[in-house]
Protein backbone atom coordinates (compact mmCIF):
# COMPACT_ATOMS: atom_id res chain seq x y z
CA UNK A 1 0.00 0.00 0.00
CA UNK A 2 1.09 3.32 -0.56
CA UNK A 3 1.10 5.78 2.25
CA UNK A 4 -0.83 8.84 2.16
CA UNK A 5 0.45 12.03 1.75
CA UNK A 6 1.37 13.77 4.96
CA UNK A 7 -0.80 16.60 5.98
CA UNK A 8 -0.40 19.31 9.24
CA UNK A 9 -2.82 20.94 10.89
CA UNK A 10 -5.69 19.55 13.53
CA UNK A 11 -7.16 17.36 11.08
CA UNK A 12 -4.44 15.60 10.07
CA UNK A 13 -5.33 12.36 11.35
CA UNK A 14 -9.13 12.67 10.42
CA UNK A 15 -7.46 13.32 6.66
CA UNK A 16 -5.03 10.43 6.64
CA UNK A 17 -7.74 8.12 7.43
CA UNK A 18 -10.28 9.16 4.88
CA UNK A 19 -7.25 8.88 2.58
CA UNK A 20 -6.75 5.26 3.72
CA UNK A 21 -10.09 4.40 3.61
CA UNK A 22 -10.44 5.56 0.27
CA UNK A 23 -7.59 3.99 -1.14
CA UNK A 24 -8.28 0.28 0.55
CA UNK A 25 -11.34 0.72 -1.22
CA UNK A 26 -10.49 1.46 -4.74
CA UNK A 27 -7.81 -1.51 -4.36
CA UNK A 28 -10.28 -3.88 -2.87
CA UNK A 29 -12.40 -3.11 -5.64
CA UNK A 30 -9.44 -3.20 -8.30
CA UNK A 31 -8.25 -6.68 -6.70
CA UNK A 32 -12.02 -8.29 -6.46
CA UNK A 33 -11.86 -8.27 -10.37
CA UNK A 34 -15.00 -5.94 -10.55
CA UNK A 35 -14.51 -3.48 -13.34
CA UNK A 36 -17.14 -0.86 -14.66
CA UNK A 37 -17.74 -0.02 -18.22
CA UNK A 38 -15.82 3.66 -17.43
CA UNK A 39 -12.71 1.66 -16.30
CA UNK A 40 -12.90 -0.92 -19.04
CA UNK A 41 -13.18 1.92 -21.75
CA UNK A 42 -10.34 4.12 -20.37
CA UNK A 43 -8.07 0.42 -20.51
CA UNK A 44 -9.07 -0.80 -24.12
CA UNK A 45 -8.62 3.01 -25.68
CA UNK A 46 -5.51 2.80 -23.89
CA UNK A 47 -4.36 -0.49 -25.77
CA UNK A 48 -5.76 1.33 -28.78
CA UNK A 49 -2.74 2.73 -29.99
CA UNK A 50 0.03 0.59 -31.62
CA UNK A 51 3.03 2.11 -29.48
CA UNK A 52 0.69 1.14 -26.10
CA UNK A 53 -0.13 -1.69 -27.07
CA UNK A 54 3.89 -2.41 -27.88
CA UNK A 55 4.10 -1.40 -24.14
CA UNK A 56 1.62 -3.56 -22.91
CA UNK A 57 2.93 -6.90 -24.68
CA UNK A 58 6.48 -6.23 -23.93
CA UNK A 59 6.11 -5.99 -20.06
CA UNK A 60 3.40 -9.09 -20.17
CA UNK A 61 6.62 -11.03 -21.37
CA UNK A 62 8.88 -9.28 -19.05
CA UNK A 63 5.94 -9.46 -15.98
CA UNK A 64 8.48 -11.13 -12.80
CA UNK A 65 11.38 -8.89 -13.22
CA UNK A 66 10.04 -5.55 -15.49
CA UNK A 67 11.53 -3.27 -17.37
CA UNK A 68 13.19 0.03 -16.62
CA UNK A 69 11.29 2.91 -18.39
CA UNK A 70 14.94 4.03 -20.71
CA UNK A 71 14.82 0.10 -21.69
CA UNK A 72 11.90 -0.12 -22.83
CA UNK A 73 12.07 2.86 -24.74
CA UNK A 74 15.11 1.90 -26.49
CA UNK A 75 13.64 -1.57 -27.31
CA UNK A 76 10.98 -0.30 -28.88
CA UNK A 77 13.06 2.92 -30.40
CA UNK A 78 10.61 5.60 -28.73
CA UNK A 79 11.91 8.79 -27.14
CA UNK A 80 11.74 8.68 -23.71
CA UNK A 81 9.69 11.99 -23.14
CA UNK A 82 7.14 10.24 -25.18
CA UNK A 83 7.87 6.58 -23.77
CA UNK A 84 7.20 8.47 -20.18
CA UNK A 85 3.53 9.72 -21.65
CA UNK A 86 2.47 6.50 -22.80
CA UNK A 87 4.13 4.85 -19.82
CA UNK A 88 1.75 7.23 -17.76
CA UNK A 89 -1.31 6.97 -19.97
CA UNK A 90 -1.12 2.90 -19.02
CA UNK A 91 -0.47 3.49 -15.60
CA UNK A 92 -3.81 5.49 -15.42
CA UNK A 93 -5.58 3.20 -17.06
CA UNK A 94 -4.43 0.17 -14.62
CA UNK A 95 -2.64 -1.80 -16.90
CA UNK A 96 1.45 -1.05 -15.74
CA UNK A 97 2.61 0.05 -12.11
CA UNK A 98 5.83 1.38 -11.32
CA UNK A 99 8.47 1.28 -8.40
CA UNK A 100 11.59 3.16 -8.07
CA UNK A 101 14.53 1.14 -7.49
CA UNK A 102 17.00 4.01 -6.36
CA UNK A 103 17.33 5.49 -9.51
CA UNK A 104 15.50 3.70 -12.19
CA UNK A 105 11.63 3.44 -12.59
CA UNK A 106 10.73 -0.13 -13.33
CA UNK A 107 7.42 -0.63 -15.18
CA UNK A 108 5.34 -4.31 -14.55
CA UNK A 109 2.44 -5.34 -16.41
CA UNK A 110 -0.49 -4.80 -13.99
CA UNK A 111 -1.90 -8.24 -14.45
CA UNK A 112 -4.46 -7.99 -11.93
CA UNK A 113 -5.92 -5.01 -13.84
CA UNK A 114 -5.36 -7.44 -17.08
CA UNK A 115 -7.79 -10.20 -15.36
CA UNK A 116 -10.25 -7.43 -14.66
CA UNK A 117 -10.21 -6.24 -18.33
CA UNK A 118 -10.38 -9.88 -19.65
CA UNK A 119 -13.32 -10.86 -16.88
CA UNK A 120 -15.46 -7.85 -18.33
CA UNK A 121 -15.29 -8.66 -21.74
CA UNK A 122 -16.19 -12.03 -21.37
CA UNK A 123 -18.44 -11.56 -18.55
CA UNK A 124 -22.08 -13.52 -19.59
CA UNK A 125 -19.55 -15.34 -21.80
CA UNK A 126 -22.46 -17.16 -24.98
CA UNK A 127 -24.92 -16.36 -22.45
CA UNK A 128 -24.21 -18.70 -20.03
CA UNK A 129 -23.51 -21.86 -22.89
CA UNK A 130 -20.89 -23.68 -21.52
CA UNK A 131 -19.83 -25.34 -24.60
CA UNK A 132 -19.70 -22.28 -27.18
CA UNK A 133 -17.29 -21.31 -24.09
CA UNK A 134 -14.95 -24.12 -24.63
CA UNK A 135 -12.64 -22.99 -27.70
CA UNK A 136 -12.45 -19.40 -25.57
CA UNK A 137 -11.21 -20.93 -22.27
CA UNK A 138 -8.72 -23.48 -24.14
CA UNK A 139 -7.24 -20.81 -26.01
CA UNK A 140 -6.30 -19.25 -23.04
CA UNK A 141 -5.53 -22.29 -21.30
CA UNK A 142 -2.14 -22.83 -22.08
CA UNK A 143 -0.81 -18.60 -22.05
CA UNK A 144 -1.92 -18.91 -17.81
Amino acid sequence: MVPCPVRKGRNAARWQDVERFLWDATEYIRYAGYMETESAIGALSALAQPTRLDVFRLLVRHETAGLAAGEIARRLDVPQNTMSAHLGILARAGLVHAERHSRSIIYRADLNGLRALTLFLVKDCCAGNAELCKPLVAALAPCC
